[in-house]
């Protein structure tokens, strides 16, 4: 049994059933369970998921999220106390989980995880992907500069070792930095996740973990033509729909689309 982890509200349940219908497709000989992180879907909502994941085979256990537990945490702007739910897991998930594994909703799984999933990761608290794009790099890098951080991770796909973070992580530190760098933060848990742990987190392919939907022709090109669709079809694991653009939306017109419709027909229609 594979654990998975989710955090979301109500505005991501249909992308949430898409990201689990690619993930149970094309991971049938594996059986899940998916660990759902929230504090205000309805009890329909969550029956209704319920019901579709045992549909497949697999089982769903709910985290509550009780509105008081982070009511002294700081919040910025846009940006609820749920920033810290994926940071902070580890303290709601059962303590007999040594690891699971963080997906993003906005996410489609087109081969197996199995290799990820079982990735060393017995001296890290993490195992993730950086997007190799120079600019959106040096930026970040420049952002977080006094962090010394060597590389910025994307916090949708987060292979956690929660043995580790039990040990080490301190939610006092992850409000401090918070407080003390609000007005430097632009997409603050994973702002978070960087400063302060990039030094322990074990690096994924982000070609075959993380691949970042919107740059085909960047992934092609830095490969020397290797990185094509045939290639991403048939290696990429974990591919991802980065950017306020999303591939459920009419407006979307990305390399992807039609790979992602194609699996929002079968997970909703």
């Amino acid at each position: 049994m594979l654990n998975v982890l989710v955090t979301l509200d109500s505005n991501y349940i249909k992308p949430l059933k898409v990201m689990l219908k690619s993930l149970f497709l094309n991971n049938q000989k594996e059986r899940f369970t998916i660990y759902l992180m929230h504090s205000s879907l309805t009890s329909n909502e969550l029956n209704d998921l319920d019901d579709y994941i045992k549909a497949h085979g697999s089982q769903l256990q709910i985290v509550d999220i009780d509105d008081s537990y982070f009511v002294n945490a700081p919040t910025l702007l846009h940006y609820t106390k749920a920033m810290y739910y994926r940071l902070l897991a580890f303290k709601f998930l059962p303590e007999e989980l040594d690891r699971i594994l963080y997906l993003d909703p906005d996410i489609l799984v087109i081969n197996s995880v199995n290799e990820l999933y079982n990735t060393d990761i017995k001296k890290y608290l993490y195992a993730a992907a950086y997007h190799d794009l120079i600019p959106i790099k040096e930026v970040n890098r420049l952002r977080l500069n006094q962090y010394k951080i060597d590389a910025y991770y994307n916090s949708g796909v987060l292979l956690m070792n929660l043995e580790r973070q039990r040990l080490s992580i301190d939610e006092n530190t992850i409000f401090e930095f918070v407080e003390k760098n609000h007005s430097k933060l632009i997409m603050p848990d994973q702002d978070i996740l960087n400063a302060l742990y990039s030094k322990q987190i074990k690096a994924l392919d982000e070609k075959l973990y993380n691949y970042d939907a919107r740059y085909y022709r960047y992934y092609k090109m830095k490969t020397n033509g290797i990185c094509d669709m045939d290639y991403v079809i048939k290696n990429t694991v974990v591919l991802h729909f980065c950017g306020k653009r999303k591939p459920w939306k009419k407006s979307y017109s990305g390399k992807f689309h039609a790979l992602y419709k194609h699996y929002e027909k079968l997970a909703l229609y």
